[in-house]
C-alpha cells in the first residue's frame, strides 16, 4: 500500500513539475505537514497534501487543473493561510496551489478607479498602492499585513470599515478564474456598471476556492477620504455601548469604523501591548469619522456629546496621527493578546442583525461562564458582527470538549436572534456542519447543484461548506 502511494505521489511530482519547474513544488515531509493547518487551531491534520506547487502564471494553473480534473486529484488553493474556519486546509490530501509568487499588482487606473491584481498581493501593500494615486480599497482584515487578495476574496472578507464601505464583495467587479476542467473563465469588466448576463463575479466571491480558482481580479477603488479622526468611549453597562452606537447613526453620521471591545478584551490587550487603556470598564466603543476636513470637526464634537448623553465614562481622543495609530495598534492586536492568556485561541465569527447585539454579547458571557471558558469579544459593532475569541488548551480533553459546545450553542444563539454563522471569516470545514441549521433547504440544494455543474468530480477543496 505505501509503495502504491509513493509511486502515486512521485507520478504527481512529476506531471507538475514539467508544467511549473522543480523550483516551484514542495514535496519533503516537513513541509507537507506544514500546509496540513492554517491559522485554525486543529489538534491533528485531516490531511497532509501530496504536493504544494507555487504557480506564476494563469496557463500554469489551468495546466495543472487540467492534469488534476484527468486523474481524479484534489486541489487546494492557498493565499496566505490565516483562515481560521479551515478554508484551506487539505481534507482529502491532493494539490496544494499556493500563490505567493503570483503576487502582481498589474494595474492602477485613476481615471477608471480599478486595478488589476493577482491573488497573492498582500492587502496592506495594495492599499499602500492605491494611496499613492489617492485611491481607497476600503477592505481590512485585522491580518492585513499578511493577508493575500484571493484568500480575502475566496472569503469576501471584512473588517472594520465594514459598517461604512462594504466588505471584499463590494470591491471585486471582475475575475479571471480557472474551472475544476482546467478551463480559463473571465467574468466582469472594468467598466463601473455592468448587467451583462448573470453576475458571475458574485458567484465566486466567498465561495472558499469550492468553484474555481481565482488568478486574477478587477478591483474597485475609490477616491481616498482627505482625513480621518479616532475616538476610544467607554462605558459601564453593554446598554449604553449599543444605544450609542444606534444613537450616532440616527443623526446621520456614518463613522467609517465603530467597533466594540468587551472587558475582557481592554484588559488582555493592555497586559499585551500598554496603552493606557482602562481596564475597569464593562466595553468601549473604538469610533473613526473620515472625510474632508471640513466636516470632520462637527462630527467629532456630536459624536462626544451622544456619548456623553449615553452615560460614556471617559472619552479618549487622539488630537495627532501618532495617537490615532496607537488607538489601531492597540486594537489589531486585541487577537494577538488573546493567544498570552492560553496555548490556543479559536476566534469564531458570527453575525446579528445591530438590535439583537446586546442579547448576543451577553448571552455569549452565559455560555462561557456555564462552560468555564476564557474569552475576550471584540467586533464590529456597527454591522453586527461579533468575535468571541476563546482562549484554551486544546490538549486539556474537558476544555476541548466544553469548547465544541459552547460553539454549538453560539450558533444556535446566533441563529436565534435572526443572524448568521459567518460574517466575514467563513465556513471552511469547521462550521460545515451547521450549514444546514443556517440555510433552508431550497437555498442549500441549488448551492450543491452549482457546485455539481462546475466541479463534477468534486476535486477543488473538497469538504468545505457543505
Amino acid at each position: 500500500m505505501a509503495l502504491t502511494m509513493e509511486k502515486k505521489k512521485n507520478g504527481i511530482t512529476e506531471a507538475i513539475e514539467k508544467i511549473v519547474g522543480r523550483e516551484n513544488i514542495l514535496s519533503d515531509e516537513e513541509a507537507l505537514y506544514a500546509y496540513s493547518s492554517d491559522s485554525t487551531n486543529i489538534t491533528k491534520p485531516y490531511s497532509v497534501a501530496d504536493l504544494v506547487v507555487f504557480p506564476t502564471k494563469t496557463v500554469q494553473v489551468s495546466e495543472i487543473m487540467k492534469y488534476a480534473y484527468k486523474n481524479n486529484i484534489p486541489v487546494t488553493a492557498r493565499a496566505a493561510g490565516t483562515s481560521v474556519c479551515g478554508a484551506c486546509l487539505p481534507k482529502n490530501s491532493g494539490i496544494i496551489l499556493d500563490f505567493a509568487k503570483m503576487n502582481k499588482i498589474i494595474e492602477i487606473n485613476k481615471d477608471n478607479l480599478v486595478c488589476i491584481a493577482e491573488p497573492g498581493v498582500v492587502i496592506e501593500d495594495l492599499k499602500k498602492e492605491a494611496e499613492k494615486y489617492d485611491l481607497f480599497y476600503p477592505p481590512d482584515p485585522s491580518n492585513l499585513k499578511v493577508s493575500m487578495l484571493g484568500g480575502s476574496i475566496g472569503l469576501s472578507s471584512g473588517g472594520p470599515h465594514t459598517f461604512k464601505y462594504g466588505s471584499t464583495k463590494d470591491y471585486i467587479i471582475g475575475l479571471e478564474v480557472v474551472l475544476a476542467d482546467g478551463t480559463v473563465m473571465n467574468t466582469g469588466s472594468t467598466c463601473s456598471k455592468d448587467v451583462t448576463g448573470y453576475n458571475m463575479t458574485q458567484l465566486f466571491v466567498g465561495s472558499e476556492g469550492t468553484l474555481g480558482i481565482i488568478t486574477k481580479a478587477i478591483i474597485r477603488l475609490i477616491p481616498k477620504p482627505e482625513a480621518t479622526k479616532v475616538l476610544l468611549a467607554y462605558f459601564d453597562t453593554l446598554e449604553d455601548t449599543a444605544k450609542t452606537a444606534n444613537d450616532i447613526i440616527s443623526k446621520l453620521i456614518t463613522p467609517s469604523v465603530i467597533d466594540l471591545l468587551d472587558k475582557n478584551t481592554l484588559a488582555t490587550t493592555e497586559s499585551f501591548y500598554p496603552s493606557g487603556l482602562l481596564t475597569d470598564k464593562t466595553a468601549a466603543l473604538l469610533i473613526e469619522i473620515d472625510g474632508f476636513k471640513s466636516t470632520l470637526d462637527n462630527q467629532y464634537r456630536e459624536i462626544i456629546e451622544i456619548c456623553k448623553k449615553n452615560n460614556s465614562s471617559f472619552i479618549q481622543t487622539a488630537d495627532t496621527k501618532e495617537e490615532e495609530d496607537r488607538i489601531w495598534i492597540t486594537r489589531r492586536s486585541s487577537f494577538g493578546a488573546t493567544a498570552k492568556l492560553a496555548p490556543n485561541v479559536m476566534t469564531e465569527d458570527v453575525v446579528v442583525p445591530r438590535e439583537n447585539i446586546v442579547t448576543l454579547v451577553k448571552g455569549i458571557w452565559q455560555i462561557c461562564n456555564k462552560y468555564n471558558l476564557k474569552t475576550c469579544i471584540m467586533g464590529h459593532i456597527g454591522d453586527g458582527n461579533i468575535h468571541p475569541n476563546f482562549a484554551l488548551d486544546l490538549r486539556n480533553e474537558e476544555e476541548r470538549k466544553n469548547f465544541e459546545q459552547a460553539k454549538k450553542e453560539l450558533f444556535s444563539l446566533a441563529l436565534s436572534l435572526n443572524g448568521r454563522l459567518s460574517g466575514e471569516h467563513g465556513i471552511g470545514c469547521e462550521k460545515s456542519q451547521f450549514i444546514s441549521q443556517a440555510l433552508d433547504p431550497g437555498n442549500l440544494k441549488l448551492m450543491k447543484q452549482i457546485k455539481q455543474l462546475l466541479d463534477p468530480k468534486n476535486i477543488l477543496n473538497p469538504g468545505k461548506i457543505f
